[in-house]
């Protein structure tokens, strides 16, 4: 196509756009009209950046464009709209969308953990392997309860959130690579489950219950959060339907990484619940109901709101304007 051709002709049609977008005041006529040169207009943008995505007359008609969607919209929304949008909207919306791969995470994460659990406690020469019956004794005595305990409760909280956050955020953004997500997530049910056989073999598994689940409720689900929104960037890059593979990426990264904005505060109520509930002295069935709480209370968030969110069409990703084009494939 002769992008200047195509320009020259509808050049008077967007200029009367750009006209009636500056002008202070609008009557009943001309506000009709700006709607139908707008949609217009938006139209042959779609064609312009179809051949010419970032040459000069795609960039001009963006900027008529803008102008007139300002006008039409009113001033561009502000911060408190804009926050608004994101935690009723967007961000329940995103954690809706991968909800059921969250928990196929988890589940498989607790196999894995149990299965290593009951390897170390049934297999003395693993429980061996680990170290001294010195050593592991006090492991399961004084080291792991004393892990939450051994700094300031607000240190501690903020080194968790820190650490748990950073593992998250690795873990949407190298989700792409396919093998990320499954490493990390079965490193950490090792991990874990080695730990619980070790405090089993020495008759603390209520132990490591009381002082894991409290905050891991929450934590852990983050971790299978975040697992899942890396595992769907991947599937974007090995399946993008008709859209190219970069489209997807781009529509599935955007929605995905408001998934880790999202997960930054999740992390950070979980941090709270491990620096100051697990290691304080409330009563056991306290300190579990607030974990659970917690963790009922994000599901509340995911399903109520999410389910709303995207029966209204959010996918947690950018609205259409911001996104920025968009090119279906045959």
């Amino acid at each position: 196509m002769d992008l200047d051709a195509y320009a020259s002709v509808h050049r008077p049609t967007w200029e009367r756009l750009d006209s009636l977008a500056r002008t202070r005041r609008l009557d009943a006529g001309q506000a009709d009209e700006l709607l139908e040169l707008y949609g217009r207009s938006s139209t042959h943008l779609s064609v312009v950046q179809a051949h010419d995505p970032d040459g000069p007359q795609a960039a001009g008609l963006s900027m008529v464009l803008a102008r007139a969607r300002n006008r039409i919209t009113g001033a561009p929304s502000n911060a408190s709209a804009g926050f608004s949008r994101f935690f009723l909207e967007q961000l329940p919306a995103a954690f809706y969308r991968i909800r059921w791969l969250t928990v196929l995470l988890g589940t498989a994460f607790c196999l894995v953990a149990v299965w290593f659990g009951f390897w170390v406690n049934g297999e003395p020469e693993v429980l061996a392997s680990l170290g001294t019956e010195e050593q592991m004794r006090e492991y399961a005595e004084e080291q792991f309860t004393g892990y939450y305990s051994e700094n300031p409760a607000a240190s501690f909280a903020g080194q968790v959130w820190t650490n748990n956050a950073w593992i998250a955020a690795q873990e949407v953004a190298f989700g792409i690579t396919g093998y990320f997500v499954p490493y990390v997530l079965f490193a950490n049910a090792q991990g874990v489950g080695i730990s619980g056989g070790v405090m089993a073999a020495h008759g603390e598994l209520d132990t490591f219950f009381l002082y894991i689940l409290p905050h891991g409720f929450m934590e852990l689900t983050a971790i299978f959060i975040a697992g899942a929104a890396g595992l769907r960037i991947f599937w974007a890059w090995v399946a993008p339907g008709q859209r190219t593979r970069l489209d997807s990426l781009a529509s599935e990264g955007r929605s995905l990484f408001t998934v880790a904005a999202g997960l930054v505060l999740v992390l950070a109520v979980s941090g709270v619940v491990e620096g100051f509930v697990t290691p304080s002295g409330l009563p056991h069935w306290l300190r579990l109901g607030i974990g659970m709480l917690v963790l009922a209370g994000y599901w509340a968030y995911t399903l109520i709101l999410g389910r709303r969110a995207v029966a209204a069409g959010a996918t947690g990703d950018l609205e259409a304007h911001d996104a920025g084009a968009r090119q279906l494939t045959a």
